[in-house]
């Protein structure tokens, strides 16, 4: 058991339920790889503006609850649970997430978490999500949706980071 690692996911997670991106982002040691079924494998500041980008978007509010927060000297777990609106018309997503962390420097490394994406699909999409939701067009189609607007959230953060 490392205290200091579990304090870390707690602090993030604690974060992440007030919104703030900024200090999630802090938790994450410069070379930080994540990865998870919908944005696939992101490294650097590629995750950084993940989570900026989901909590800037997210204008309905998202509730986070997490439990079994788990950590040594190199690693550490959480189970945890994102309860939001999604869509156009907006539809109720309960999203339950297996999390898994390798730390460096007192810092996470690596964050990884697994959750089923059809289930998620199913909930966003409704019909559609429940046919196609577990295909693999379907979660190409996710994932290159969600990489294409990350890619212009941090055209825009940057070009506003130069501005200033």
């Amino acid at each position: 058991m490392n205290p200091s690692n579990e304090q870390n996911i707690a602090s993030f997670y604690n974060a992440f339920a007030v919104g703030d991106a900024e200090t999630m982002a802090a938790l994450y040691h410069d070379q930080v790889t994540f990865s998870d079924p919908a944005f696939g494998t992101l490294q650097g500041e590629e995750v950084r503006n993940m989570w900026r980008m989901l909590l800037s978007r997210n204008k309905s509010g998202i509730h986070i609850q997490y439990t079994d927060v788990k950590a040594n000297e190199t690693s550490g777990s959480v189970n945890w649970q994102a309860s939001y609106m999604f869509g156009n018309p907006p539809r109720k997503i309960i999203n339950k997430i297996q999390a898994s962390f390798k730390f460096k420097d007192g810092l996470i490394l690596e964050h990884h978490d697994v959750f089923n994406l059809w289930t998620w699909t199913q909930q966003a999409f409704g019909l559609p999500g429940y046919l196609l939701g577990w295909t693999p067009m379907m979660k190409n189609k996710i994932r290159t949706q969600t990489r294409s607007l990350l890619q212009k959230f941090t055209e825009q953060h940057n070009a506003q980071g130069n501005q200033r």
